[in-house]
């Protein structure tokens, strides 16, 4: 858990650094680069004398915090702590030795390029990158549609078809071969630094191989990479509960007779919480922390649509803090693991 000194510097950090950008973030697809920097820089993102479990007990409330003022900011985050997740868990030493610190300490920036292969291992999609084995590493070919968190001097993982397996990649944004397009369009996270890649003989060395065998990486490290997801969840909720008790006295009170009220929110948000808390606490499960996530999912959009109804016209405005939680939450709904991703496996 955190201590009381980096409570204080994360509340300065978000009053002082990232307040002031969200509605750039939003509105202009801005991409909040150096506060994600500063959180390194401030010591938020070590796990120097952690277990991977404490250091996501810590990195879980900043990604919450992060995301009740903008989640944008928090799923670039996620993104990072993505890329981090994939370097503490590998059996590559000298990979894990050369990345881990610059990731923790502000230096780098990482992200994920899994979201493909995520639904690969769920058989929901075939693999779209190749890789052939050369002297000194693999050459990759293919095209992601889109990796977000990415920009010049970035890395990411990505995982890639060889002859017999499928191997993982720590791959620089700079890298020899790699395009990417910017991505923009979205009904909102424009600004998250998503691009689509595309790969033509990109040549990665061994020395950045994540895993030879990504079958059995994958389901090592995966329950931290759904892990990050469900705060960013839940600080969207604490925001669209906070933004509900403000309007209680609207038009002399007339939201008191709407369906859904703060205080059923937050009894579900309680027991979501406890819930991650006993996964974090006991230990994480894949399946455990997929049903969580899901209840996060379902509950994070009740809380921004109930948010809407609470505020009224207002909502509706383009600058609204609102209306931006609620498509934040619809973008939530489509982060793999998706909606309908997270019932197909837990269904299986």
């Amino acid at each position: 858990m955190q201590t009381v000194h980096q409570e204080e510097v994360l509340s300065s950090l978000l009053q002082e650094e990232l307040k002031p950008l969200v509605r750039a973030v939003d509105e202009k697809a801005y991409y909040p680069e150096s506060f994600l920097l500063s959180l390194g820089r401030h010591g938020l993102l070590s796990s120097k004398g952690k277990t991977i479990a404490e250091a996501a007990q810590s990195e879980a409330e900043v990604v919450r915090a992060v995301s009740s003022v903008c989640m944008t900011t928090g799923f670039n985050l996620w993104c990072h702590l993505a890329a981090l997740t994939y370097v503490r868990h590998t059996d590559n030493e000298a990979l894990r030795e050369r990345f881990l610190e610059p990731l923790e300490n502000g230096e780098l920036l990482g992200a994920t390029g899994l979201s493909n292969p995520m639904k690969f291992y769920a058989d929901l999609e075939k693999l779209h990158l190749r890789a052939e084995r050369v002297k000194g590493g693999y050459v990759l070919n293919g095209a992601l549609p889109a990796v977000s968190n990415l920009g010049e001097g970035h890395w990411f993982g990505a995982i890639a078809h060889a002859e017999n397996t499928r191997v993982m990649a720590f791959i620089s944004c700079d890298a020899k071969g790699l395009s990417l397009k910017e991505k923009v369009s979205y009904l909102g996270l424009n600004g998250s630094a998503t691009y689509a890649c595309k790969f033509e003989h990109v040549f990665i060395p061994d020395e950045q191989i994540l895993a030879e065998d990504a079958d059995t990486f994958v389901p090592k490290m995966r329950p931290y990479f759904v892990t990050y997801q469900v705060p960013l969840g839940v600080g969207v909720t604490e925001a669209a509960v906070a933004s509900m008790k403000k309007c209680s006295s609207k038009q002399n009170g007339a939201n008191a007779v709407l369906p859904v009220q703060p205080e059923h929110i937050q009894e579900r948000l309680d027991h979501v919480k406890q819930s991650f808390r006993d996964q974090l606490e006991q230990g994480v499960t894949w399946k455990g922390i997929l049903e969580v996530r899901r209840s996060t999912v379902y509950l994070t959009l009740d809380a921004v649509q109930a948010a809407m109804m609470h505020a009224g016209g207002s909502a509706y405005l383009q600058t609204s803090a609102d209306g931006r939680r609620l498509r934040e939450a619809y973008f939530f709904l489509n982060l793999t693991p998706t909606a309908r991703h997270l019932e197909r496996m837990l269904a299986n």
